[in-house]
């Protein structure tokens, strides 16, 4: 593929980004310096096609994205209001806003979510394309296209879910007319993530352990399946597929839930943590802001970090509703020891308020650029907690289900939930025990959109920095980034937002 100009504006996107267009004019072909007619010929063109289409997960790590955008709009963390940050807390953006405008960090901003996720799109597109006649193994062959299916499928949930109806992207790129793509509906989205999984499992991927860190094991496309088939409220199909993970008997829960997050324990709790964004603790590897955002300001605290900030909590109501004998209570804190080995009390946490809670998710204090190794994205309890949610849905609260949530709970140190629940005080704890079990990993926020009970729980969730919360049916979603629609002529604003 040549380079093909009519002017000499530059050419500021590659093909890898098709989506995020800009003025430019084109004549036929939409160049990159990366796919070209003379790529994917050989195994190593297949093996760094497919690194390529991973890539973005590493963009939606590093801000991280793929955590913050939600964790900071929902009723369990808040940001400490610096550089933008508490425009996802206070709902204030709108249909305009850009990193620039709103001087929101783009690396935590919806706008990253899309670009990103479209991005990993184009380039699974390629692997999916061209791949097929490369020479090389066949059975590497087909994981290498198993996997891209996957990355694919992933990318167009994390759309789904962030903005709604959205362009489903199939095929590369080769022109400017090929990238241009109108939205279709949200039910559209989930029937290709489907059918984009169902390629991944037919391509029989390996089971756990897979051969390299951060790839998906066989067993995570359908844990990847089971909470897409959740969040389309295809009851049937999610518990199908978590059950299928849950039998399989590959992962298993850690005994001491605070061990999945040690860093220490990194290749023990992947028995747990399915499917993470893994993080390289040697310069210029892959990282995160997670470690330094959640510690103490001030590098104070030398158990949470060489380096924090003191930039993200737990609301104090969030803290209290947990049960005192829940280990999963010991991953936060109402106060830290201090470099000189002196208690520092929950008043004195930060300086933004007196009802501070810190969280011990992220702890790294061995790494000297303050790397913790794995941010999970999939996680065995979700099986399960999916399966008791699924259940309910179908079949009210079966003993099946209470088997499935109980299981999760007796972990974290607590009793069985109480029998004799309606269905839905049944789901709506399967809820609450979602939000202990998965607080500060991006996925609260999703509960509360999916079932809609978000317009109810947020307003609730307040405190004296963040004492009034004017969240809108609108937020639901998030607008399309307004350099999307004003590169896309395709592309209409979600309805709420127009």
């Amino acid at each position: 593929m040549k380079k093909i100009f009519k002017n000499t504006t530059r050419l500021s996107f590659i093909l890898s980004a098709a989506l995020s267009l800009n003025a430019c004019q084109l004549d036929e072909k939409i160049y990159s310096s990366i796919y070209t007619e003379d790529f994917y010929k050989t195994a190593a063109d297949a093996e760094k096609g497919l690194i390529g289409a991973y890539g973005p997960l590493r963009e939606l790590g590093n801000g991280p994205a793929l955590t913050l955008v939600a964790d900071f709009s929902d009723d369990q963390t808040y940001p400490r209001a610096v550089v933008g940050r508490n425009t996802l807390t206070l709902f204030t953006y709108d249909v305009n806003y850009t990193t620039q405008k709103s001087n929101a960090r783009t690396s935590e901003s919806p706008q990253q979510i899309w670009s990103s996720s479209y991005s990993g799109i184009e380039k699974a597109n390629w692997v999916i394309a061209k791949v097929p006649d490369a020479t090389m193994d066949e059975n590497r062959k087909r994981q290498i296209i198993g996997e891209a299916y996957f990355l694919r499928a992933f990318y167009h949930w994390l759309l789904a879910k962030n903005f709604g109806d959205v362009p489903i992207k199939i095929t590369p790129s080769y022109t400017e007319e090929e990238a241009i793509v109108a939205k279709s509906p949200k039910a559209e989205v989930y029937k290709q993530i489907y059918a984009d999984l169902d390629q991944a499992l037919a391509a029989g991927l390996p089971s756990y352990p897979a051969n390299e860190k951060s790839r998906p094991s066989n067993e995570v496309v359908s844990a990847l399946y089971a909470k897409a088939a959740l969040y389309n409220e295809d009851w049937a199909k999610a518990l199908e597929k978590a059950k299928v993970v849950i039998a399989s008997g590959k992962y298993s829960l850690m005994p001491d839930v605070l061990d999945v997050y040690k860093y220490d324990k990194e290749d023990a709790a992947r028995n747990e943590n399915m499917w993470a964004y893994e993080v390289d603790p040697i310069s210029p590897g892959a990282s995160h802001q997670l470690v330094g955002l959640c510690g103490p300001p001030g590098s104070a605290a030398p158990a949470y970090a060489r380096t924090s900030y003191g930039s993200m909590f737990a609301y104090q109501s969030f803290f209290n509703s947990f049960d005192p004998a829940d280990k999963r209570r010991q991953l936060l804190d109402t106060s830290y020891v201090n470099k000189s080995g002196a208690t520092v009390p929950q008043r004195s946490i930060t300086p933004i308020t007196t009802e501070g809670v810190l969280i011990k998710k992220y702890m790294d204090p061995v790494s000297t650029i303050g790397f913790v190794p794995n941010v999970p994205i999939l996680r065995l309890p979700d099986l399960y907690l999916i399966a008791a949610e699924a259940e309910a849905r179908l079949n009210g609260a079966t003993a099946a289900a209470y088997g499935y949530i109980n299981t999760v709970r007796k972990r974290a140190g607590l009793a069985d939930l109480k029998t004799g629940l309606t269905k839905d005080a049944f789901v709506d704890a399967v809820l609450q025990e979602r939000a202990w079990e998965f607080f500060a990993e991006g996925d609260r926020w999703y509960d509360l959109t999916r079932t809609g009970k978000f317009l109810t729980v947020i307003p609730k969730a307040v405190n004296p920095v963040y004492p009034t919360r004017n969240v809108q049916p609108k937020n639901r979603y998030f607008p399309i980034p307004l350099d999307e629609m004003n590169a896309n002529p395709k592309l209409e604003q979600n309805p709420d937002w127009k």
